[in-house]
């Protein structure tokens, strides 16, 4: 029976690229989404992939979607907590709504997916977690107090859990992707753009299909002894 999976943020960018991995993986996908309904429906028509959507903020609309992909789809057995936004600002202009906002998606919304779920692959004795954090969460980044401490926040959210779900046949680990070339960093101006490269030894921005090799691999049975693990995919520019 094929597993089923739920991929947050996962009608874009990376998110897009792990879904699409992961049913070609023989999963059933569904990706979640906040607010973007133009691209949803587009990726929906492009990979017959479900969209479902409600916002990883909220407690009671994760509940609701997990409920609602569950009866559609089967019970979640991978849990990919993708969605992430960045709010950046120096800490001095930083507002409290800023940090709050970035703290509600990127760290409380991996509670809010999780929570929910835990049960279930408790119960059943199979479970993934994967959160995707970020190299910022691991060396921190100018103006980005609020977005670093959030991706920091999952990896120690990462390592406690795995050694809760470990018995019960759950694993929980994170990956910390570099600067990848998604639309966002691609809208940068070439000048910065190239600045980012010059800081990569490999020479080049990330794929998203990268990361997603690494998604559908940690997903595996293969990695059923990999737990509490933080894979660092950023082309050599941040050794931990």
């Amino acid at each position: 029976m094929a597993r089923t999976a739920i991929v947050t943020g996962g009608t874009r960018g990376i998110g897009a690229a792990i879904a699409v991995a992961l049913k070609q993986a023989g999963c059933n996908v569904a990706a979640n989404y906040a607010g973007n309904d133009e691209a949803a429906q587009g990726f929906n028509a492009e990979t017959g992939i479900p969209v479902y959507k409600w916002s990883v903020a909220d407690y009671d609309a994760c509940a609701g979607g997990i409920a609602q992909v569950e009866a559609d789809l089967g019970p979640v057995d991978i849990l990919v907590n993708n969605a992430g936004i960045t709010r950046d600002a120096p800490f001095h202009k930083m507002t409290r709504e800023q940090w709050t906002d970035v703290i509600n998606t990127n760290l409380n919304g991996v509670f809010n997916m999780t929570h929910p779920v835990w049960n279930g692959m408790r119960e059943r004795k199979f479970g993934r977690v994967i959160t995707i954090s970020s190299i910022n969460g691991q060396k921190g980044q100018f103006a980005q107090a609020n977005y670093s401490a959030s991706k920091a926040g999952d990896l120690g959210f990462t390592k406690a859990l795995a050694q809760e779900g470990a018995r019960n046949g759950i694993t929980v680990n994170a990956i910390c992707p570099g600067y990848i070339g998604t639309d966002m960093v691609m809208a940068v101006p070439e000048k910065v753009r190239e600045a980012i490269i010059a800081q990569i030894p490999v020479g080049r921005l990330g794929e998203a299909d990268e990361i997603a090799r690494c998604v559908v691999f940690l997903a595996s049975d293969d990695a059923g002894f990999i737990t509490g693990s933080t894979i660092t995919a950023n082309g050599g520019q941040y050794f931990t």
